[in-house]
């Protein structure tokens, strides 16, 4: 008889005081480069990123809408933000990345490692910001799935997280479609920019990342895009079938 076919569900997720076993590794990240096919990753030198990312993020169109739900930006002057990237570049926790757009060498978006917890294997994905020319690309989608790949394969943390302004409305549709499952909202959790904010929590489980990253494999192969650029196979359909 047939192998039966392995199931495309991820399980429901149970309370557990289960022993952990083996313990996370404890291993915090490294600022090296992240390498992929779309997209590369380096860790934020004012020196080589500044010009790129100051006009990524303040001299295009639409450059506005990068900041709304940021407790940053955007800044009065290129020198303004030379100053916030020195800082970015001294900061291991968060770890900050430029993110280059292959197609063009042009570094035109930025994100981070941060609340890095070794001893527990909990990370988070955050300070997302990318450009309206990054925005909405392959090179977008494969930064953050290097950052995933990272954390969980090569670190082996347990918990990725993922959180937001509870009103960010396109980066809450981001975290469904990168695979991560909506856990609730802290109401009244921050001021920033004197505003109150309740934020979104969003994660991914170690034992959800296999078919997960399976999905991303499949809508990053060239194959799944048609001459004009378009995707056959969709990357928030197939997250959302396993959850389904």
């Amino acid at each position: 008889m047939p192998e039966p076919e392995q199931s495309r569900k991820l399980p429901p997720r149970q309370l557990s005081d289960a022993p952990v076993d083996p313990l996370p590794p404890a291993i915090r990240p490294a600022g090296t480069p992240l390498h992929g096919r779309y997209a590369r990753l380096e860790p934020v030198d004012p020196r080589y990123h500044l010009s790129d990312l100051f006009r990524a993020g303040h001299q295009v169109d639409g450059f506005e809408n990068v900041w709304t739900y940021l407790p940053y930006g955007p800044f009065s002057s290129e020198d303004a933000f030379a100053g916030w990237l020195r800082d970015c570049a001294a900061s291991a926790d968060p770890m900050f990345f430029a993110i280059c757009h292959l197609e063009t060498e042009r570094f035109l978006g930025m994100a981070s490692l941060m609340d890095i917890q070794p001893k527990v294997g909990g990370i988070e994905i955050g300070h997302i910001w990318l450009g309206p020319e990054l925005q909405r690309s392959r090179a977008a989608t494969e930064a953050l799935y290097l950052m995933m790949t990272y954390s969980l394969d090569e670190l082996k943390y347990r918990r990725l997280q993922w959180k937001c302004n509870a009103l960010n409305q396109p980066s809450r549709n981001a975290a469904l479609r990168l695979g991560f499952e909506f856990e609730g909202i802290l109401y009244q959790h921050q001021i920033p920019k004197g505003q109150n904010r309740d934020t979104a929590y969003y994660s991914i489980l170690d034992y959800e990342w296999p078919l997960i990253q399976e999905n991303f494999r499949t809508w990053l192969d060239p194959g799944n895009f048609d001459e004009q650029g378009r995707q056959k196979s969709s990357l928030g359909a197939l997250n959302r079938s396993l959850r389904e």
